[in-house]
């Protein structure tokens, strides 16, 4: 049989990529995650396959827990559900002493089934029902209240359950070195904050405990952190001097960036991104500025993407290779944007999980999708082939949150214990599981 034949192309070739911020190596092969072959991993679970490590969401955890300790008197961590709600992974959380940080009746429901007190969950969002607010009080979960109307429907609430719960309300700042999230809560600057908390000591139905703000997403500028603390820490002062308001809590939110590259970065988000304890340090300073030496009531952290981003990786297979007509050549995965879709934010830590020999051209990385925009990296690469399989690093975060049933099916979610013990924690999913829902009216199977 005569060989395909493959029209030639002109390609640059080069063992490194550059940009603003310098020279960047073509990936090594990595052939294991957490001392499990990636090779064992698909052989047995399939492929996709997103893998999770206990050890590492321990450590970052536990890195957290230690930084607040050391800066602050009394501190907690509240785990964010929506960054990562599997089970497994929020039951690895409260076994650390994390607390439940939820944004739906859904998520509520969960924290309570996995068996978290009421009094240890917070409850944010802008868009709680009636239904949700009556729930969590009588679950005794704190709720943080994001606007007037919700205001109105928790006194509404407590009226009908006979109880005067404590809240929270949300505050927004401006005049920080991140973009505004004025959609969330009430300006603390134009007086809005103030306005809804003497709106709650005049219904006399929920006591008012707590002050949260949460600034933004992915903030590479921790000082940010100490401006908020700051404001926040100047306002509770306010409150305690001049309206006798007692706090038991000021709460900051997430938001910290994890070690993933942004798009729009020169450098690796690992180069750049902050460490825990500068997040730490910056909001201790800025409540120590703003309380003017006095003692901080607890301080709340609801961190999610950078406790968990880097404990996840995801396998996948390439299913073929073809040349594009720029001439780049274009390698399409059994994973597409459905199941990664922090592939429109990130350009992931991606590696060949097998020695590939060849010159490193430019390459796209393309899901199975039939839709222009599921790609899932542009890079420098080595000639893979069919079969060979690839590991996307840093997928903890969102992933198994915003994932989609879209042409594909969902794979499963391993996870893997810190002496190689392996589990799945979500099934993959089936023809069965994306019809259980569904029904055919009785007069179409009539026709």
């Amino acid at each position: 049989m005569k060989p395909r034949y493959e029209r030639p192309f002109i390609v640059r070739h080069g063992v490194t990529t550059w940009s603003k911020g310098g020279a960047f190596g073509t990936p090594s092969a990595l052939s294991s995650f957490d001392g499990v072959a990636v090779a064992e991993l698909v052989e047995r679970y399939g492929s996709p396959l997103f893998v999770l490590s206990e050890r590492k969401i321990r450590e970052r955890v536990r890195e957290l827990s230690s930084e607040l300790e050391r800066r602050l008197s009394d501190s907690t961590v509240a785990w964010s559900y929506k960054t990562n709600y599997l089970d497994a992974v929020c039951t690895i959380m409260h076994s650390e002493g994390a607390w439940a940080e939820v944004v739906s009746g859904m998520e509520l429901e969960k924290a309570l089934r996995l068996g978290v007190p009421g009094h240890e969950i917070l409850f944010n969002g802008p868009g709680k029902s009636a239904a949700d607010l009556e729930r969590a009080f009588g679950a005794g979960a704190r709720i943080h209240i994001d606007h007037l109307d919700e205001l109105a429907l928790a006194e509404h609430a407590a009226a009908k359950l006979g109880l005067e719960p404590e809240v929270g309300v949300r505050v927004n700042l401006t005049g920080l070195p991140v973009a505004a999230w004025d959609r969330f809560g009430f300006s603390l600057e134009n007086g809005s904050a103030l306005h809804a908390i003497h709106r709650i000591q005049r219904g006399r139905r929920l006591r008012f405990r707590a002050l949260h703000c949460h600034i933004g997403t992915f903030i590479l500028d921790a000082d940010a952190y100490r401006l908020a603390a700051r404001k926040v820490a100047e306002f509770a002062r306010k409150l305690t001097t001049s309206e006798g308001v007692v706090l038991d809590s000021l709460d900051f939110g997430g938001g910290f960036a994890s070690h993933n590259t942004l798009h729009q970065q020169y450098l690796p988000g690992k180069e750049v991104a902050p460490s825990l304890g500068q997040y730490v340090e910056k909001i201790a300073t800025g409540l120590a500025e703003g309380l003017d030496g006095q003692p901080p009531p607890r301080v709340v952290l609801e961190t999610g993407r950078a406790l968990v981003d880097d404990a996840g990786a995801l396998l996948s297979t390439v299913v073929g290779t073809k040349r594009l007509t720029d001439g780049r050549r274009a390698v399409i995965l059994d994973a597409g944007v459905n199941i990664l879709p922090t592939a429109f934010w990130y350009r992931h830590d991606v590696h060949p999980a097998q020695e590939i020999r060849g010159i490193p051209e430019p390459t796209v990385l393309l899901g199975p999708l039939c839709m222009a925009i599921d790609v899932v990296r542009e890079m420098m690469l080595p000639p893979v082939k069919a079969g060979d399989r690839v590991v996307v690093n840093r997928v903890g975060a969102y992933n198994m949150t915003q994932w989609m049933q879209f042409i594909m099916s969902r794979p499963n979610v391993v996870l893997v214990s810190p002496h190689g013990e392996q589990a799945v924690i979500r099934h993959a999913e089936s023809l069965e599981t994306l019809t259980a829902q569904e029904q055919v009216p009785g007069w179409l199977r009539a026709s």
